[in-house]
């Protein structure tokens, strides 16, 4: 019997501004992950982050929101994307905070953009990138959830909608009207009021709203708390860094007097500032808008609004492309609007690249249901978290969650299992542990020892406090761990490194340099030195006595590993990376179209000089290198369909000479191969030609033993590093994502079909890596074994699973 469990998962958030909701009722925060959706609990105690993804849509989500049926109460998700559909979730009868998918509204013709729903209301509206607004209109049955197209508006003059928000007018009427704010790449805001909202079908176009002076990005609609007759508030945000707050209300408003002559500082902000009153009709009575306030003070891009849901309460949260979270509030006395508070990076930093970990900007910014805490999404896919401290009467920093925003494309624990390397596309290298604290442990970054110019592709790990990394560019590097990190995993993790080298202090990215140098390995301007090194200095004493996993900001500054050595020699983007387990060798492997280029070369780890001459056998790119556990082999596969099995000369430890070679090992490009934990050498091949074939040493070659047919073409294999009641566990991870767990009987090497992972909780695309942590847990009674696997995936996921099995 074999069980598997999600342990971890680590994922981004998409940078869209709708891409995201936090939920008042289940507490529940969505949000975009590539084409899933993630979800979470921020106010989690046990601190796990990620508990579940969506898997369904075929394209990046780029609206999520929540949206509870007002005649059922049924809690239903909804996500938009870029495949062109709006998907429609319910929350399940058994776990609100789970959700199944229940209908697919299809009616777009191009990427969905926002997504509004209001209370009371069973209809919702969507804006996509065809130039269209759609009214849907939404019934819950028993068991699932159901939208039918009720009316589709067309922008005029011709725009995309990018912001949209929706609610009911005040009246006395028994229906009431309903009211939608739609904005997008325009100067201005239309609105739009349906008399008869039980139908949906008949919005129409009532005012346009003028005075911003680029894209509006964002709408959002409240009750005047301190309105007795039911006013609303309209907040709409702007590309031209200003945020304009709208007043709607019953009834005409008589037109404001114009300023006169005198008013010398006003005179050329008139057509800005013009207080013109629209007015209109809408179920017998009249309304009218007029502009309220400006809010001023942000230095860029402003993507989203949000006013805070707590019923005392009267604050408008914006998140900025200036590196800020503003919580605006109004003056009691003067009704003016004012900041109250500003979160996120000190304007100091402006400007600085991607290198120096620069966030670019913050996408998103949203209230908990309480209005306790904010959180915010930025350019490198992490959530930051703020939570208001009463005591203090200020905004303190929390703990949020992090994660790669494109493909994940290795994987690597540290040797003993100590900690998880993770590389991706979006060219960071991050280090992923437990943090273990009285009965509670959960999975974290707890460092971002690269941050490139280039996409990364792989890497593995030199011991306990080293590792080397291949990007898409023509040399490897080697990178050293720095002692506060070094110091932080031992107290948070319990993981205490064995290395006897002295470990070096923090690094920092010189300006205009791709290299992470160690702090004293270059000399410091004259004169300047005590300024440059005491701020590094500082930040080196903070990450090493955290008393918690580090925060984003401070992962993208001061938890960077000194670059120890670059080795050169490729002719192309690097395409596989090697350690033998001595770890004195490296073998790399770069992409290449011709024999000249399809070589593995070898590394000495001892003066990182390159051992000459390469090792040649292939014609084209190499996907896989491995080393066998003994170090005596060393396997290739490649693209040309053969693998290669290189032989250690017993004299010279650094030479290898090609011992045989299958031309036609698989029918298609072999992708992944992997060594078996034996004494007489078996290894096992993956390939596009939807198999893994066991080959084991017969005289001076190797022969098939076994071939396993799957469904899809086989991206990624891993065998666990021991053997167990006298076989060994091969997983294999396919191109749909599919996970599926083997066991090998090592005397007749027949592999037998342990479990295959549930499609809802397995990685939506290609699953790109597979590495098993090299221990086990027994648990509970003599035959029950816990074993835990890593999977890297395009779908941007990095998840741990937690295998259980008792075996017969």
């Amino acid at each position: 019997m074999v069980s598997i469990t999600t342990e971890y998962i680590s994922v981004g958030g998409n940078r869209h501004p709708a891409a995201a909701d936090w939920d008042v009722q289940l507490g529940v925060l969505a949000f975009g992950a590539d084409n899933n959706v993630a979800l979470w609990d921020p106010s989690e105690t046990s601190q796990r982050g990620v508990y579940s993804l969506l898997v369904g849509h075929t394209d990046k989500v780029s609206a999520v929101r929540f949206y509870t049926c007002p005649i059922t109460g049924a809690k239903l998700l909804l996500t938009g994307s870029v495949d062109h559909t709006i998907r429609i979730w319910r929350a399940d009868s058994a776990n609100a905070r789970q959700f199944t998918h229940a209908h697919t509204l299809v009616g777009h013709t191009n990427s969905v953009n926002t997504i509004a729903v209001a209370d009371d209301i069973d209809i919702v509206a969507s804006g996509a990138a065809d130039g269209s607004v759609k009214i849907w209109k939404i019934s819950v049955q028993e068991e699932g959830a159901k939208g039918d197209l009720a009316q589709s508006l067309t922008m005029k003059p011709r725009f995309f909608p990018l912001a949209l928000s929706l609610t009911l007018l005040p009246t006395d009427a028994q229906d009431k009207p309903a009211v939608l704010a739609v904005s997008g790449t325009i100067n201005r805001v239309q609105l739009y009021v349906s008399e008869n909202t039980s139908a949906g079908t008949d919005f129409k176009l009532c005012a346009t709203l003028s005075g911003h002076e680029a894209w509006v990005r964002s709408l959002s609609f409240t009750n005047d708390k301190q309105s007795k007759s039911g006013e609303l508030l309209l907040a709409s945000a702007s590309q031209d860094k200003y945020i304009r707050l709208w007043r709607l209300q019953r009834g005409e408003v008589a037109p404001a007097a114009p300023a006169g002559d005198e008013d010398s500082v006003l005179g050329g902000l008139e057509t800005t500032l013009s207080n013109k009153a629209h007015q209109f009709e809408a179920a017998g009575s009249k309304y009218s808008i007029t502009f309220e306030a400006l809010l001023f003070g942000n230095e860029d891009w402003i993507y989203t609004t949000a006013w805070n849901p707590s019923a005392d309460c009267q604050q408008l949260l914006s998140a900025s492309a200036d590196n800020t979270l503003t919580i605006w509030e109004q003056d009691p006395v003067s009704g003016v609007w004012l900041s109250a508070e500003r979160m996120g990076e000190i304007s100091v930093q402006k400007g600085s690249t991607t290198a120096t970990g620069s966030t670019g900007g913050f996408w998103i910014g949203l209230w908990s249901p309480d209005g306790k805490r904010v959180v915010s999404l930025g350019r490198t896919g992490s959530w930051r978290a703020w939570k208001y401290d009463v005591d203090s009467d200020m905004w303190l920093q929390a703990l949020g969650i992090t994660g790669h925003v494109r493909s994940v494309n290795g994987i690597q624990w540290e040797p003993t299992g100590g900690y998880l390397l993770s590389t991706s596309a979006d060219q960071t290298t991050r280090l992923h542990a437990e943090w273990l604290r009285d009965d509670t442990k959960s999975w974290h970054e707890f460092s971002r020892p690269q941050i490139h110019g280039y996409d990364l592709n792989c890497l593995d790990t030199l011991g306990p406090a080293r590792f080397v990394s291949g990007a898409d560019e023509k040399l490897l590097r080697v990178f050293n761990e720095p002692k506060p990190i070094a110091q932080l995993l031992e107290r948070l993790s319990g993981f205490k490194s064995s290395t006897e080298e002295e470990l070096p202090d923090t690094a920092q990215i010189p300006v205009l340099g791709l290299s992470n140098q160690a702090i004293g390995d270059e000399p410091l301007a004259e004169g300047n030195e005590n300024a440059e090194a005491a701020p590094i200095l500082a930040n080196q004493a903070l990450i090493s006595n955290l008393n918690h996993p580090p925060l984003e900001d401070q992962l993208a500054r001061y938890t960077l590993w000194p670059e120890h050595e670059k080795l050169y020699g490729h002719g192309y983007e690097i395409s596989a990376v090697a350690v033998s387990h001595d770890r004195t060798l490296i073998a790399t492997a770069c992409k290449a179209s011709s024999l000249d280029h399809a070589v593995v070369r070898l590394y000495d780890t001892s003066d990182w000089h390159e051992i000459r001459p390469s090792l040649t056998a292939h014609s084209l790119t190499i996907t896989g290198l491995c080393f066998s556990y003994d170090d005596r082999y060393l396997l290739s596969v490649g693209r040309d369909r053969q693998w290669a099995v290189f032989c250690r000369d017993e004299q010279d430890s650094s030479s290898f000479s090609l011992m045989t070679s299958n031309p036609k090992g698989h029918s298609r490009m072999i992708l992944d191969a992997a060594w078996a934990p034996m004494a007489s050498p078996v290894f096992a091949t993956a390939g596009r030609d939807k198999s893994v074939k066991i080959w084991a040493m017969v005289e001076n070659s190797f022969e098939c033993k076994t071939n396993v047919s799957l469904e899809s073409s086989v991206t990624a294999i891993s065998i666990l590093p021991y053997v167990h009641e006298a076989s060994f566990f091969l997983a294999a991870g396919e191109e749909s994502g599919k996970l599926s767990v083997y066991q090998v009987d090592i005397g007749s090497l027949e592999a037998k079909h342990l479990a295959s992972l549930d499609k809802l909780i397995s990685p939506s695309r290609t699953i790109t890596q597979l590495s098993w942590r090299p221990c086990s847990r027994k648990t509970e009674g003599e035959n029950k074994h816990r074993f835990e696997l890593a999977v890297a995936s395009e779908d941007a996921s990095m998840r741990v699973y937690a295998i259980s099995t008792v075996l017969s």
